[in-house]
């Protein structure tokens, strides 16, 4: 692994998307849109009791984090990697003296630097005006940066090994598209997990989407029993560690089959 030249590409990748980073502002905009649209609604619903344990200020803060979450988390990179495949550009990724997921690492790094710059702020903003509640204890937030970072993994070689079926399918991206959508719909994004109805809570707990986004803010809100969080760690270990497992060896098996002209 080429670190120098590795950390090279992560900086030059991030003063190209720097040049268009109003773009992709606009872009973090659009995914902060649906947990806004959610906290509005179950704020709405719990008025001035609870639902579902959240009070609005709970509710105010259980989004907050996870707009940031989500943010952190979401792989945006490997949207383009079929097209890198599709269109030879891999080509130019093989001849480089450097591991071909660094070009992938290093529009991560720049994709979250760039929109984070944006989603902070605004979250910040946002948190004066709604008020959120919250008390987080030094185990919880120790914890939830475990969990978010194997969150980010997560998330990252799941949507990885989708887009590696460019090898073999012109429109794998479908899938990708199909991952967010269970993302949203399974992973506290359309509703706290406690909230869903019992079958999709009982998915929710066993399938991979909740721990990409609504598990870390579960457990830095502190909500969750020591049982059930180091369960959910491991759940996050072992479904990363599938991931990882399923995108090497397609990895092998795309790159020995693969032929381009381009790029």
């Amino acid at each position: 692994m080429n670190l120098r030249g590795g950390w090279a590409l992560i900086r030059r990748t991030w003063l190209s998307w720097m040049q268009h980073r109003a773009f992709f502002f606009i872009l973090a905009f659009g995914w902060m849109v649906p947990p806004l649209v959610s906290l509005l609604v179950w704020s709405a619903a719990a008025g001035q009791g609870s639902l579902g344990g959240y009070s609005r200020g709970g509710f105010a803060a259980y989004y907050l984090v996870l707009i940031f979450v989500n943010q952190f988390t979401y792989a945006q990179a490997n949207w383009t990697l079929g097209d890198v495949i599709r269109m030879g550009e891999l080509n130019t990724w093989l001849l480089q003296p450097l591991p071909a997921v660094y070009q992938v690492l290093s529009s991560e790094a720049a994709g979250k630097t760039v929109t984070l710059a944006f989603v902070l702020p605004v979250a910040g903003a946002l948190a004066l005006i709604l008020r959120p509640e919250m008390q987080v204890s030094g185990s919880a937030l120790l914890l939830f940066l475990l969990s978010l970072a194997l969150a980010w993994l997560l998330r990252f070689v799941w949507g990885y090994w989708l887009a590696l079926l460019a090898f073999w399918y012109t429109r794998a991206d479908a899938l990708l598209a199909v991952q967010d959508a269970l993302v949203f719909l399974l992973s506290g994004v359309v509703a706290p997990v406690t909230l869903l109805p019992g079958l999709l809570q009982g998915a929710a707990r066993l399938l991979p989407f909740r721990y990409m986004v609504g598990f870390p803010v579960e457990v830095l809100m502190d909500g969750l029993p020591a049982g059930e969080v180091a369960f959910g760690l491991a759940v996050q270990a072992g479904w990363a560690a599938l991931a990882l497992l399923l995108a090497a060896l397609m990895w092998r098996a795309g790159i020995k089959r693969y032929s381009a002209v381009g790029g």
